[in-house]
């Protein structure tokens, strides 16, 4: 199972360290935070123990309209399950209490001037990305107008210049060489760079370019979500029809089944057109339309 250490929460949102500095090191597993509510008030059945803890203006609120004796009483309750980290939210202050719990049993306890739902948002988006199952892969990652497409082959067929085309068309890169595919959820899939190559396009014969430098910041984006799968091969003779719409295919990543195409090659096809027209395509298909369908129902109409 992949974890982050709580440092790298801290350095990620700019967190101040109010106890246990010296437990950083400490990680976290799961991606979603928790405020602790009914456990405050005694009811621990279903805790998030493996989860950040958020500490909102409710809770301290709650926390500090109590006795001395209740306030440790609910406190240590919580404190003995050990959690990653507590974060205290809205730049909330006058918690001693909580300071003096967290720094005897190493659990460090964390700020931050953001409201309680925005620091939550923000968290919990980060936490999904950042622990999800992740594969890297050999190939070029591009958005063609909205669409995440993947593109896939040998080494030298031509994905690096074939994406080039496309960011001259207007499209964007996200990924060359290494793709870093990340599962966000049982069919979403997200295709990243990994930071090393960031902005970076290698053309054969040219070199490594900045697309950025080259044609502006709307060339790149750092992520996007991959709905199609698609391979250059090289040339095979016969084996391309004239078929209205082959049989679906797909592939599968992390679990994940992406709708497979592939786009063979040879002098005189617009490769980058046909990805264009692959994702507008597919794009129209979830809008309900099929223009295979559509034309068979006018030869249907047309026999009758």
């Amino acid at each position: 199972m992949k974890s982050i250490t709580v440092q790298s929460l801290a350095d990620q949102f700019k967190l101040e360290v109010l106890a246990g500095a010296g437990r950083l090191d400490r990680q976290i597993s799961r991606s979603r935070a928790h405020r602790p509510g009914l456990e405050f008030v005694g009811y621990f059945e279903f805790f998030p123990m493996e989860r950040v803890q958020v500490l909102g203006r409710k809770e301290i609120t709650y926390l500090l309209q109590l006795s001395v004796e209740e306030r440790l009483l609910h406190i240590g309750n919580i404190v003995k399950y050990h959690p990653p980290c507590f974060i205290v939210t809205a730049g909330q202050q006058e918690f001693p209490y909580l300071k003096k719990f967290c720094d005897e049993e190493g659990i460090p306890l964390l700020r931050t001037a953001d409201p309680t739902t925005e620091f939550i948002a923000k968290l919990d988006s980060y936490l999904v990305k950042a622990l999800a199952p992740e594969q890297s892969i050999h190939g070029v990652c591009v958005n063609v107008s909205g669409i995440g497409v993947l593109l896939r082959g040998k080494s030298g067929i031509g994905k690096s210049e074939t994406a080039h085309t496309l960011i001259r068309r207007g499209h964007r890169l996200v990924a060359d060489d290494v793709v870093v595919l990340k599962k966000l959820g049982p069919s979403l899939l997200l295709g990243s760079h990994n930071e090393t190559t960031r902005e970076f396009l290698a053309l054969r014969s040219v070199g490594l370019i900045n697309v950025v430098r080259q044609y502006g910041r709307r060339a790149f984006q750092d992520e996007t979500r991959i709905v199609l799968d698609i391979e250059l091969a090289t040339w095979r003779d016969g084996e391309l029809s004239n078929a209205l719409e082959l049989e679906p295919k797909f592939s599968d990543y992390l679990g994940v089944k992406i709708p497979y195409i592939e786009i063979q090659l040879q002098p005189g096809r617009d490769v980058a057109g046909l990805i264009e027209a692959a994702a507008n395509n597919w794009y129209l298909k979830q809008l309900g339309y099929s223009a295979a369908e559509e034309f068979m129902q006018r030869i249907h109409n047309s026999m009758q």
